[in-house]
């Protein structure tokens, strides 16, 4: 007949007498307290569940920030193409310059497109070195994506300052260098 695990853990010298009486009293007087009715209160059960609370947890902490990743890396990637599919790559012999950052940069174009640009149906759009023009609708959609992208779109309908001494005097946007 086969030993019960008390008797073999006694046997092998991994629990003694005493620890043996002790777990079993624990349990007469647990299984006594339930069929009373007296509400028993197992720590080791409470210690699964707040643990697997807490692994929840950080679970669904990792998961929205895979998601958050996903989602980032799916508007970069519709940037992208609408970059792709709208880009217009004519250059050309006139300068045209604006601010980036702080610094002044130049793109060659053409006559229209640098018309285009100034009167703000074309706008700039890119990453650092990456520059591209692209109609202003689309500039608009990535600017609602990702407003990192847009580097120069010029509004049309611009309000006069009430207070502005110059006003009367109409400033060239063309004017070259």
């Amino acid at each position: 007949m086969a030993k019960s695990l008390q008797e073999q853990l006694r046997q092998a010298g991994l629990a003694s007498q005493k620890q043996a009486v002790k777990a079993r009293k624990a349990k007469n007087t647990k299984e006594k307290m339930q069929r009373k009715g007296v509400n028993v209160v197992d720590e080791t059960a409470e210690l699964v569940s707040q643990r697997d609370a807490e692994k929840r947890a950080r679970d669904q902490e990792l998961n929205a920030q895979r998601d958050q990743a996903a989602l980032h890396k799916a508007i970069q990637a519709q940037i992208g193409q609408l970059i792709d599919l709208n880009a217009i790559t004519e250059r050309g012999e006139l300068e045209f310059r604006f601010d980036h950052d702080g610094v002044i940069r130049t793109l060659m174009l053409n006559a229209p497109v640098r018309t285009a640009l100034i009167n703000g149906t074309l706008a700039i759009v890119g990453r650092s070195e990456a520059l591209h023009i692209v109609p202003s609708a689309v500039a608009r959609k990535i600017d609602q994506r990702d407003a990192s992208w847009l580097i120069l779109l010029n509004e049309t309908n611009r309000p006069a300052d009430e207070d502005d001494e110059y006003a009367q005097y109409e400033v060239p946007d063309d004017l070259m260098w």
